[in-house]
C-alpha cells in the first residue's frame, strides 16, 4: 500500500464511519474502484481505532461520568439504581451479540462478506430500513391531522432487552455496507427512541466491540500488501476527520432526516449492481491481491 493510497483510506474512513452508509463498505469500494487490492478486515478494525478514539474524546464527559458511577455500583448497591451505572452495563449487555458473533464469523468476515455483490445489497435493504424507520419517527414527531405527535423514547427508557436488540443490531454491521451506526440506529428508532438517543447509544455501544476488534487484529497489521507505517498514517487521518465529521453528525440529526442517506445508499447499491451485472467490476476486485 503506497502512502497515497493509505491517506486516500485514511479520508474515507474518517468521513464514513458515523455516517449510516458504512464504512467498511465505502474503503472496500475506494479500493475496488480505484483498482487497489482490497485494505483487508484487519485495516479496516485497526482504522476504526482511529474513529473511536474521536468517540472517547466527544463524548469524555459521559464516557467518565458513566465508568465512574459503574465501578461505584460493584461495591455499593444504592448506585445500582443510578442510570450511569445502569448505562455502564448496558453498553456491556449490548456488546455481547457482537464480540460472539465477531469471534464465530471470522473466516466469513474476512472473506465472503466482502463479496461486492453482497455489499451492494446490504447497502440497498439497510437503505429501505433506514427509510422506513426515519419515516416513522418523523410521523411520531409532527403528528398529523388525525395524529398526535407521540413522545419519543429517550436513554432514561433504555432496559436490558432493548440493550440486546441494539447489540444484535450492531452485530448485523459485520457484513460490509450494513453500517454500525445505520443499523443501531434503525433499530433504535423502530423501538420507538428519538433520533438524538439511538445516535448516541450506537456510539457508546461502539466503543467495547471497535477497541477489542482493532486489538485483536493487530496481530495480523502489516502483513501482506498493507505495512504498518500506512496503517498508522491511515488511523491517525480517520481519527482527525472523524471527529469532525462526529460533531456535525449529533448536530444535524437533531434537525435533519436521514433520508439523504437512504438515497445515496440505494443508489450507491443499483450503480455496484450494474458495474458488476457488466463485467465492469469483479465482485472479488483486488482480493487475489491479498
Amino acid at each position: 500500500m503506497s502512502w497515497f493510497e493509505s491517506l486516500i483510506l485514511g479520508l474515507v474512513q474518517g468521513l464514513t464511519e458515523f455516517l449510516p452508509i458504512s464504512s467498511s463498505a465505502h474503503l472496500r469500494l475506494t479500493a475496488a474502484f480505484a483498482g487497489w487490492h482490497d485494505p483487508g478486515a484487519a485495516f479496516t478494525a485497526i482504522t476504526q481505532i482511529g474513529t473511536e478514539t474521536a468517540v472517547l474524546i466527544y463524548f469524555r464527559k459521559d464516557i467518565l461520568r458513566i465508568l465512574t458511577a459503574w465501578f461505584r455500583s460493584l461495591t455499593d448497591r444504592s448506585m445500582r439504581a443510578d442510570h450511569d451505572a445502569q448505562m455502564g452495563w448496558l453498553v456491556i449487555v449490548g456488546s455481547i451479540p457482537i464480540g460472539v458473533l465477531g469471534i464465530t464469523l471470522k473466516d466469513q468476515i474476512e472473506g465472503p462478506f466482502r463479496d461486492l455483490r453482497l455489499i451492494a445489497t446490504t447497502l440497498i435493504v439497510m437503505g429501505v430500513v433506514l427509510g422506513v424507520a426515519d419515516r416513522l419517527a418523523a410521523r411520531d414527531e409532527i403528528g398529523g391531522r388525525h395524529r398526535a405527535v407521540r413522545v419519543r423514547k429517550t436513554l432514561t427508557d433504555l432496559n436490558v432487552k432493548d440493550g440486546l436488540i441494539f447489540g444484535v443490531c450492531q452485530a448485523m454491521a459485520l457484513i460490509p455496507g450494513v453500517s454500525r451506526s445505520g443499523a443501531t440506529i434503525s433499530g433504535g428508532l423502530l423501538m420507538g427512541y428519538t433520533r438524538e438517543a439511538a445516535a448516541r447509544y450506537s456510539f457508546l455501544l461502539a466503543i467495547p466491540a471497535v477497541l477489542a476488534s482493532g486489538g485483536y487484529e493487530l496481530k495480523d497489521a502489516g502483513e501482506g500488501h498493507v505495512a504498518w507505517p500506512q496503517t498508522i498514517f491511515a488511523t491517525v487521518i480517520a481519527f482527525a476527520v472523524g471527529y469532525a465529521v462526529i460533531a456535525w453528525f449529533m448536530k444535524f440529526i437533531t434537525t435533519k432526516s436521514f433520508m439523504p442517506f437512504v438515497v445515496y445508499r440505494i443508489a450507491l447499491g443499483v450503480i455496484l449492481f450494474v458495474l458488476v451485472g457488466a463485467d465492469v467490476l469483479s465482485p472479488h476486485a483486488g482480493e487475489s491481491g491479498q
